[in-house]
Parts: structure tokens; sequence; C-alpha cells
């Protein structure tokens, strides 16, 4: 699999990342989270649209042996030193990636568990089985020791078959990996070689990692990596204002709120956004409700040249058709009955900025003539007024229905339309950028974290998977609204599952697979699949559990508290093996013991 997503890169200076304290590869527990089957469970394919995701990332699964032909042509085209370096600094920015998939993905897990989740990850993404000999790290003393036997290295059998065997090491890419994940997580560079390689003739590639300052002299691996010039920006779970400048035409920043994505679809709308700014064009919307235009037209104002002018926006929609006329240009005072005092209109007050014209299809053809000749000759009538007043207005306006249609059908002026439908930009739906979901729900997740005061922690598989595979008919509004529940309703320091999102009958009917044991695929339904067994049942079941003879009088204490009891006797009394059954941290569970000891508990 590659990664295709562009990410930011920095200088290196000892800031690649949030630094762990210490761990050792002998206090590795091969059951805590993450585990090979918790990667596992990040894989998603959508067969039907083409994409497959590793958590936010989009894949593409290539054929090896059309990486060894792209090598070649590599080194036939630019050289052997070259290609190297180009192919190591891309596998760097993949390791970055998955850094941050498992810092982002399970915050609180072990320091020597996220280590290890490296090696499980390239295992998963195609790329080698990597067999641990030892790690152990102490980020206080700025010391890491790695040494790794990689079996089945992908990029040691497209070398070969391209190549044949020489006298140095080739798995140029996954060296890249290994230094890019390792030195986001540690925090200051980690330098891999490759002592021996298959493409040498060895029977498996092995691999030794240390701090820069631990080797020798690192002039040459630098050199392979630009290292002035490239390393990734540190780990970054929640994108801040001052990270958004960083990272690229598909993030803007606003104060209150902000746009935010990845995909392509939403890159290429950012794009038109900054190309149109600069101007004084008249900038149509299209995009279905939900999508944020109102947000966009704020950005387009916001890094245009009229910043520093008002920003008003209307929604034409909720306007009756008697008070359009004085709503858009003013009124003056008795001008009918009511009317006790003059009041300017929009286009008066946003004078020098930016008029924001929403929804403006339901606008009556009559509405619709003295809008298009206030477009046309920059001025104005105040409604009782005898004098015209000249306007200086960028217009911006938005619709969710198609205007060609309505024009067709003569709800609306075709001469208006061309006047609005100057600069068209399109906001894709959320189902038609998928990618950006896992980075919303986090943007989202912190956001409503800090209103409510809630300390909940991220989401659990199936409910990243259920999102993932939702449609979203009320797009990011509808988002929102279910990660604020979300946030609302998860325990304190646990993370949201599927039971605190989808409450109010939403339906998913795309197919979303993922990989389940046995390397099949297995379709994943989304929020309202139901489960095979009634009410009734469950009842039954929990009932049991608690030792309760009546199914009616089952209370949530119980139910935890048995749940608790049997997770720790199949643990054998250790909190930690108790905690990962539970999908609980230990310090969660510890909390929980604690409190059913107080009094009254």
């Amino acid at each position: 699999m590659i990664h295709n997503k562009k990410i930011s890169l920095a200088e290196v200076n000892g800031k690649s990342g949030t630094s762990l304290p210490r761990g050792d590869s002998a206090e590795l527990d091969s059951q805590a989270a993450p585990t090979l089957r918790d990667l596992t469970e990040c894989i998603f394919f959508s067969p039907g649209d083409g994409r497959i995701w590793l958590n936010n990332t989009r894949m593409v699964l290539l054929h090896n042996l059309t990486l060894g032909l792209l090598r070649q042509e590599l080194v036939d085209t630019i050289g052997t030193e070259r290609t190297r370096g180009m192919l190591t600094r891309i596998g760097y920015v993949s390791g970055v990636e998955g850094a941050r998939l498992v810092r982002n993905q399970w915050p609180n897990a072990e320091p020597i568990t996220l280590f290890a989740a490296g090696t499980r990850l390239h295992a998963l993404e195609g790329a080698v089985q990597v067999e641990t000999l030892h790690i152990n790290f102490d980020a206080q003393k700025g010391i890491y020791n790695g040494e790794f036997i990689w079996h089945n290295s992908s990029e040691a059998e497209a070398h070969i078959t391209t190549f044949g065997i020489g006298t140095q090491p080739a798995c140029w890419m996954q060296l890249g990996y290994a230094m890019g994940y390792v030195s986001t997580l540690f925090g200051k560079p980690v330098i891999f070689r490759e002592i021996e390689c298959r493409c040498m003739g060895h029977p498996a590639c092995r691999v030794v990692g240390k701090t820069a300052e631990q080797w020798d002299d690192v002039s040459e691996d630098l050199r392979y990596l630009k290292a002035e010039n490239f390393v990734a920006d540190g780990f970054a779970p929640i994108l801040e204002a001052e990270d958004l400048p960083h990272m690229g035409p598909a993030f803007i920043d606003s104060e209150k709120e902000k746009i935010v994505g990845i995909s392509v679809a939403f890159a290429g709308a950012c794009h038109r956004l900054k190309r149109v700014a600069p101007t004084c064009a008249t900038v149509l919307f299209l995009g279905e409700s939900g999508v944020g235009k109102e947000l966009f037209a704020q950005m387009l104002h916001e890094i245009g040249p009229r910043q520093s002018k008002p920003f008003v926006s209307v929604n034409c929609a909720a306007i009756p058709d008697t008070l359009v006329e004085s709503e858009l240009f003013g009124v003056e005072r008795g001008a009918y009955t009511g009317a006790v005092a003059s009041r300017a209109g929009r286009f008066e007050r946003a004078d020098g900025g930016t008029l924001f014209l929403d929804e403006v299809t339901p606008l009556s053809l009559v509405a619709q003539g003295k809008l298009l000749r206030a477009l046309q000759e920059g001025e104005v009538e105040r409604v009782g007024g005898s004098r015209t007043i000249r306007v200086n207005v960028r217009v911006v306006a938005a619709c969710n229905v198609d205007l060609r249609k309505e024009v067709e059908a003569g709800r609306f002026r075709e001469d208006l339309y061309f006047r609005l439908n100057v600069f068209p930009v399109y906001l894709p739906p959320l189902r038609e950028r998928r990618e950006d979901i896992p980075l919303l729900i986090n943007y989202f997740l912190h956001r409503y974290n800090k209103r409510h005061g809630r300390n909940v922690v991220n989401f659990t598989s199936r409910a990243l998977t259920a999102l993932m595979n939702y449609d979203f008919p009320g797009n990011i509004r509808e988002l929102q609204n279910l990660v604020e529940r979300g946030v609302i309703s998860a325990e304190e320091d646990c993370p949201i599952d599927l039971h605190h999102l989808f409450v109010s009958g939403e339906s998913s009917n795309s197919a979303l697979f993922a990989v389940a044991e046995g390397g099949r695929l297995a379709e994943h339904y989304g929020a309202t699949h139901k489960e095979k067994q009634e009410p009734t049942d469950i009842l039954r079941v929990l009932a049991k559990l608690t030792g309760n003879s009546d199914a009616e009088g089952i209370s949530i204490e119980a139910v935890d508290h048995a749940l608790m009891d049997l997770a720790l006797e199949r643990s054998g009394g250790k909190l930690s093996p108790a905690a990962r059954l539970l999908g609980l941290t230990r310090p969660q569970l510890a909390y929980r013991l604690q409190k059913r000891k107080e009094p009254g508990k």
C-alpha cells in the first residue's frame, strides 16, 4: 500500500514529536492495544467508489512488480543515489503518518506498545514481517536502541527481480519508514541502518536503529533524508490554529470555526477559493445543505482584500416576500405602518465589505428583479426614500439546488443567474470526502470537550467504522451534531462508542468492508444494523450475568460491577489484562474499582 497524503515538513531540531519516557521490549505485553487486530480494524475498503483507507489516510494497492519497475525507471533516469534519497524520504513520510495514526487512535497506550505497533502496521501494509530482537529507550537520556530482522521484504523482492543480487542493501523506503515512525514517537532523530539485506544474498534483512548521537557519523544518512528541510512536524492529535498555516492549501483557519480537510475534493474547493479571493468577482457557492457554504463565504472575506470591512450575511429563505425589499435595501421612517425610524438595509451595512446571500432560490421573481438592479447599478433605494445610495459591495451567493434547472423551470431569472454565476465554487458533500471524516471528528471532539468541560477520549473502532460508513445526508452539520451528542453521552475519560452516536434513526446503506479474522473481508453495517438478539434476549443474558432473577429490574450499576468482576476473574486478578477486556485503560478500571469501595457505592 502506498500513502498519497502530503504532509508538512520541518527542520531536524529535536522537536519532531512529543517524547515518550522509557521502555524495553522485554516488558512488552503482546495483548496490549494496539494489537495487530486493532490495527487491522483501521483498514476500510469501499469498492463501490474505488477507495481504501488506513484510518484517515487514503491507500492504494499496487503490484509489487510495479514498484520494481518504478525503481528501475528512477535509477535509469536520475541515478541510484538520487533514487535512494527519494525513496528514503517517501518512506519517511509514510512512517510519520503511521506514528500519527497510533498516537491519535491509542493516546493512552504504553510507550513500548506504541513502538511495537509500528512493526505491526508495516506488516499490515504488506511491506515486511518484522521480528523484534530488542528495543530499549530512555527519552530523558536521549537514548534509543533497536534491532530487528525483516522477513519477506517486499522492497527487497522488487529490487532483486529488477536488478538481481548486489553488494549494497536496498530496502531504502522501509528504512525511511522506520526512521520516520520512531523519530516522530521518540521526539528526536533516530537513524536506522540496514546491516544485512536479501539484496546482498542474506536470508533476511537485519536493521539497527540508534539516535543520531549514538552513531559515529550520520552525515550520509542525513544526506539521503535531506535533513536540513526534511523531518516531519511534531505529532498534533488536534489541529490548532498555529498548526494550520503549515498544512498547505487544504487547511484554512478562522477564529470562530475551522475549515478542515485533506481530501482531493476539499482541496480543490480550497484552491478555487484562494484563487478568487484577491479579486472582486461575484462568487456562487454550490452544494448540499450543511456542507459549510457560509463558513467558506466567511473565509473568502477573511483572506480577501475586504477583510477589514464588514461581512454581512442574510438567509433569503427566511425573509417573507413582503419584507425582502426593506431587509436588503433599508427603509425610511414613515414608509409604512410601524416604520418609526429609518433603517439601513443589508447592502448599506456591507458597504466596502462582503454581502453573503444564502439560499437565493426561494426569492420571488419580483424580489429577484430588485436584487438584479442593485447588483447591476451598484446602488440601492430605501423603501419610502427618494434618493439612491451608492454601495460598494462584493456579493457572494449560495444555493443548494441546481440553478440551471430552476431557470429552465421558470422559477429563477436567467439574467440574475448569469449575474451571480461569475465564479462558481462547488463544495462536495461529506460522502464524497470520507478521508476528512477522522480529521473532522477529532476537531469536533476537541471543540466540544472544551465547550462542555468534558474529557472524552477518542472513538472506539466500531464507532469510527460506523461514521466512515454513514452517508451523512446532513453533511458536516450532522457530523458536528453527532460528535457533540457523543461528547455529552460518553463517560468521562472513556471513548465515544456506537450507542452514544446513532440514537435518532440514522441508517447507512453504503457498503464498507474491513479485514476480519482469517484475512477475509467482512461487511460493516451502519449504525442501525439490527442485532440478531431481540432486546428481551439481551435482558435475560444481563439478568444471568448479574444473578438477578427479574430481567426487568436490572440496574446499570449491577451490570457494571458484574462485568468488572468477570474481567478480573478471567485475568487472574490482574488489572491491565482485565482493563483490556473491558475496553478501558488500567487507571480507568482502578478508579472504578476504588469508587465501588466508597461508602454508599
